[in-house]
C-alpha cells in the first residue's frame, strides 16, 4: 500500500487528507482504499484534531471513482470481498469519524468519488465541478452506498436522475438541492472548505462531537452506535459506575444509590 496516494497533515487541530492521484483524476485504487481506512483510524484516536478537511490534488477532478483498470481486473469474489465490501466498510468509518469532515470539492466528483463526498458533514463545491453517477454506461451499479447515503441527503428521485441516466448535475444545480453548502470560485474551494473548518475547530468540541452523533442519528447513520455510546458515557460518570467498580476489586456486593 502507498499512503502517498492519500496524504494526511495535521495542523493546528485540523487534519487534511487528500486523494493524491491528479494523472488519473484522483480514481480510486484497492490501496488508496486501504490508505483511507488508515488514515481515518489515526484521525479518530488523536484527541487533538477537531476537523477533516477532505480534498484532492490538482484542479480537475475531486475524483472520478473507482479505477476501472484495478477492479475489472478482480475476479467476482475478490470484487464482493476486496472492492464493494471493503468501500462500504471504509466509507462508513469516514461517515462515522467522532470528528466533523468538511469536503473541497475542487473538481468533478463522480461515481465513488461523489460517494465519497457523501461521507463528509458539510460540502463546499468549484463553481465548475459537476456530480454524476455514471455506472450504468458501463453495465455497473453505485457500489459505496451511492443509492443509500446518498439517497438520504437528496432524495430518491435526484438520486434516479443522476444513475438511471448518467447526467450530471451542476455545482449550483448541487447547491440548490442541498448537496452542497457552498459553491466556491475558481482557486478558492480549499480556503472556502478551510475557514468552515476554523469555525468548526473553535467551538467547545465535545458538543461539536456530541452534536454531530445526534444529527446523523436522526438522518439513520449510525444510530445504534451514537445511542449506545452516549449512554454509556453518562452512565459512567454516576456514583454508581463509581461503586460498581470499587466493589468488583473489592469482591463485595454493590451498594447502588441510583445517582
Amino acid at each position: 500500500m502507498d499512503e502517498a496516494l492519500v496524504t494526511l497533515t495535521v495542523d493546528d487541530g485540523i487534519a487534511t487528507v487528500a486523494l493524491n492521484r491528479p494523472a488519473k483524476l484522483n480514481a480510486l485504487t484497492p490501496a488508496m482504499i486501504d490508505a483511507l481506512a488508515i488514515h481515518a483510524t489515526r484521525i479518530d484516536e488523536d484527541e487533538s484534531i477537531r476537523c477533516v478537511l477532505l480534498t484532492a490534488a490538482g484542479d480537475k477532478a475531486f475524483c472520478v471513482g473507482a479505477d476501472i483498470n484495478a477492479w475489472s481486473a478482480l475476479a467476482p469474489l475478490d470484487m464482493w470481498r476486496r472492492w464493494t465490501r471493503r468501500g462500504h466498510q471504509v466509507f462508513d468509518q469516514w461517515a462515522r469519524l467522532r470528528v466533523p469532515v468538511v469536503a473541497a470539492i475542487n473538481g468533478h466528483a463522480l461515481g465513488g468519488g461523489l460517494e465519497l463526498a457523501a461521507v463528509a458533514d458539510i460540502r463546499v463545491a468549484d463553481r465548475r465541478a459537476t456530480f454524476g453517477l455514471p455506472e450504468a454506461g458501463i453495465a455497473t451499479c453505485p457500489g459505496w452506498s451511492g443509492t443509500q447515503r446518498l439517497t438520504r441527503l437528496i432524495g430518491t428521485s435526484r438520486v434516479k436522475y443522476l444513475a438511471l441516466t448518467g447526467r450530471r448535475m451542476s455545482a449550483d444545480d448541487a447547491w440548490r438541492v442541498g448537496l452542497v453548502q457552498e459553491v466556491a470560485e475558481p482557486g478558492t474551494t480549499l480556503e472556502t472548505a478551510r475557514a468552515i473548518a476554523n469555525d468548526i475547530a473553535r467551538q467547545a468540541p465535545v458538543s461539536v462531537q456530541l452534536t454531530k452523533q445526534l444529527i446523523d442519528g436522526g438522518a439513520g447513520e449510525g444510530l445504534a452506535a451514537a445511542l449506545e455510546g452516549m449512554a454509556g458515557a453518562l452512565a459512567a460518570t454516576t456514583g454508581d459506575a463509581a461503586e460498581g467498580l470499587n466493589s468488583f476489586r473489592q469482591k463485595r456486593e454493590p451498594r447502588y444509590e441510583g445517582r
